[in-house]
């Protein structure tokens, strides 16, 4: 059974199936370029997503076009999961100034998502383009002040680990 039927079959739950997945493809010399069409299919996006996020976590780097493709597709994304997971990558990612447009308004996007994870990690993705673009850098600040005062404890959480880095 090949990888989409994989993922397209993954009951969105079990960490030990997704996991046994990632174990049997993640050497494929195709997996990032499979899992960026996959991430951005209805049915599988979720999934795809999850495996992305666990190879870059995994010390692996997709190269400028394979960024380039996410990043032009982030419009597609609509389960809540799928938006956590490519936000949850972009610490991976490198931001160009033809991207910057794409990323951003992704950003706006999620930041006013129902789902307090989605928006928490909007944050850090915010976060993520303000260091890679400092023109982002006076809006992304304004953004945190506000969530502090408004925010989940949640999604204030993860502005106050930001601020620990130094931000």
């Amino acid at each position: 059974m090949g990888i989409e039927h994989k993922v397209e079959s993954w009951d969105g739950k079990s960490a030990a199936d997704i996991r046994a997945i990632y174990d049997a493809h993640s050497a494929d010399i195709h997996f990032a370029d499979t899992l960026i069409v996959l991430a951005f299919t209805d049915a599988c996006e979720k999934g795809a997503t999850w495996l992305l996020k666990a190879w870059l976590e995994a010390g692996h780097a997709l190269n400028p076009d394979q960024i380039s493709t996410v990043y032009a597709s982030l419009h597609q994304l609509s389960h809540w999961e799928a938006k956590l997971h490519v936000l949850q990558c972009l610490p991976f990612l490198s931001i160009n100034d033809a991207q910057k447009a794409s990323v951003y308004d992704f950003l706006r996007l999620t930041l006013t998502d129902h789902n307090k994870f989605v928006r928490a990690w909007s944050y850090n993705g915010f976060y993520e383009l303000s260091r890679q673009h400092s023109e982002y850098l006076h809006e992304t600040r304004q953004y945190f002040d506000m969530a502090m005062r408004d925010e989940a404890p949640s999604v204030k959480a993860r502005i106050r680990n930001i601020v620990k880095k130094g931000f």
